[in-house]
């Protein structure tokens, strides 16, 4: 029989502990990114700073937040589920030191062949002397981090099978605090300012970890390392772990692949990629991330078999959710790139020319934007059930499209990095078309009437949306504003664009949205 787990949380109020953190959190990531723009512009030593920064975040995002997560999150449920303190606390612990050993060991091997790693991930660098020698020194001093970052994941995915949410969410404030203070007051008192940003990445790792003990604490759940690698739960998370890994591994292998290209590139390339990724990262991480993070605990509390009815109308109102907010998302970054980019950023060392080709790759990402949101969403939906050689064909399918694709538009078709965008939103697409199809197969995905009053609503408004964002650009021209304009017009452009769609929404919707959010 099919019914509702009472116990689980709502999916909308934890969603809003998650994304009120996370809103935080990514506006001190785009007041970080000013600062380093401001600071270093499109230089050849922003384009290193943030290749290099993504080594660490592609490993983290590969091994702890990714796979990890993943798999561990799933069958610390069942141990929490089954409500032995004692076994749980075991299984902790043994999943804590062999943890640490990888760790250890795969960060000194990183460290040791440094060089080989900067020739694998931006051979464009590696051709340069100087480029070369600065890459392989911050690489150095920045890769510790990932060992770090990656115990504060597993402290993270402890909380949130509690259902605490918060503490994990406003963790990432403090590294965007860390680079922003130096950016601001240290950086520039360097005759190459890289080197400070860097070591305020490490120093903001250790800070991250340690404000992880408390809320662990709180709960009883400090680990204490303990070599056991024969334990059955480190077992399990490994069997679940290892295509996991190989399903992230190759989302995170895509963005290699972006960087590898981005690097043989002119120069500039990295950062306008790297911006316009970073502002397609603010709705993809206030509501997607968000919403798969509280969804994955979420889906893995609920014993399929008893309460399947349950599963299915989780998954689906994550989707709508996602939907609701990812398409005017993508509506109004499309049409208002050049504007969000000439607001933040026209300043410093960060040029017109550099405004113009980010808004190009930003109107790309933008399109998508919905695909990349949903991935977060139905990714979960096998992860939770333990089921994982789908994700990892899904995966290799966008790998190989991905390759195709950004070599075709960037160096055949001549698009540079905006032929790299295009690649990857297409690769999204083609991943969430094949995952929609599987879980419909399932029957986790229903086929009903396409012209629901859902459906109706989310497009009427989005119609109205577009309309009104393309007529109100005509007025203004944001590259040749003062600064104060620029903020001031682009504020009452959110404001209304975000009136007008709401309003909409709940006057074609009605109570509906409000089950929706129930």
């Amino acid at each position: 029989m099919n019914k509702v787990t009472k116990n689980n949380p709502n999916l909308f109020q934890s969603l809003k502990k998650v994304s009120g953190w996370t809103s935080i959190s990514r506006v001190f990531g785009l007041l970080r990114d000013i600062a380093t723009t401001s600071l270093l512009g499109a230089s050849y030593l922003h384009d290193i700073f943030v290749v290099i920064l993504k080594i660490p975040n592609l490993f983290r995002r590969f091994f702890a937040e990714g796979a990890f997560n993943q798999a561990f999150i799933p069958v610390y449920s069942d141990y929490v589920r089954e409500g032995d303190d004692k076994d749980s606390k075991d299984f902790l612990d043994s999943l804590f030191g062999t943890l640490l050993v990888f760790l250890f060991s795969f960060v000194v091997l990183v460290l040791i062949f440094s060089p080989f790693v900067v020739m694998l991930f931006a051979p464009g660098f590696y051709a340069d002397p100087i480029k070369q020698s600065i890459s392989v020194d911050i690489l150095r001093v920045m890769f510790p981090y990932l060992a770090l970052i990656s115990l504060v994941a597993f402290a993270s995915g402890i909380q949130n099978t509690h259902s605490k949410f918060s503490i994990p969410a406003a963790t990432p404030i403090i590294f965007n605090l860390s680079l922003i203070i130096t950016a601001f007051s240290i950086a520039p008192k360097y005759e190459i300012p890289v080197y400070p940003l860097a070591w305020s990445v490490l120093v903001a790792g250790f800070i991250q970890l340690l404000i992880q003990f408390s809320p662990l604490s709180a709960i009883n759940r400090i680990p204490i390392p303990k070599i056991n690698f024969s334990h059955p739960g480190v077992k399990k998370v490994l069997h679940v772990m290892l295509p996991a890994i190989f399903a992230g591994g190759i989302m995170q292998i895509n963005i290699l692949i972006d960087t590898i290209f981005a690097s043989l590139l002119e120069t500039g390339s990295p950062t306008w990629l790297y911006i316009s990724d970073r502002l397609i990262q603010l709705p993809m991480g206030i509501f997607a991330i968000a919403i798969g993070t509280v969804l994955l605990p979420l889906l893995s509390n609920i014993d399929f078999k008893k309460n399947k009815l349950y599963f299915i109308e989780s998954v689906k109102k994550g989707q709508k959710m996602v939907l609701l907010i990812g398409l005017p998302s993508c509506i109004g970054i499309y049409y208002c790139a050049e504007n969000i980019i000439s607001t933040i950023f026209y300043r410093g060392e960060f040029s017109n020319f550099d405004v113009i080709k980010t808004s190009l790759s930003l109107e790309i990402l933008a399109l998508g934007l919905p695909f990349f949101m949903l991935m977060k969403i139905l990714i979960p939906a096998f992860f939770s059930r333990k089921l994982t050689k789908i994700p990892v064909a899904i995966a290799f399918i966008s790998l190989v499209l991905n390759i195709i694709l950004n070599y075709l538009f960037a160096f055949v078709y001549g698009y540079g990095h905006v032929g790299i965008a295009i690649g990857s939103s297409i690769a999204a697409f083609v991943s969430v078309l094949i995952l929609e199809l599987i879980l419909t197969r399932d029957g986790l995905i229903e086929l009903k009437n396409p012209f629901n009053r859902f459906n109706i609503s989310l497009l009427l408004s989005c119609i109205l949306l577009a309309t009104f964002l393309y007529n109100f650009n005509q007025y203004f021209d944001f590259l040749t504003m003062a600064s104060f304009d620029r903020i001031k017009i682009l504020f009452i452009e959110i404001i209304f664009s975000i009136l007008l769609y709401f309003i909409c929404i709940k006057i074609f919707l009605g109570k509906e949205l409000k089950k929706l959010i129930a």
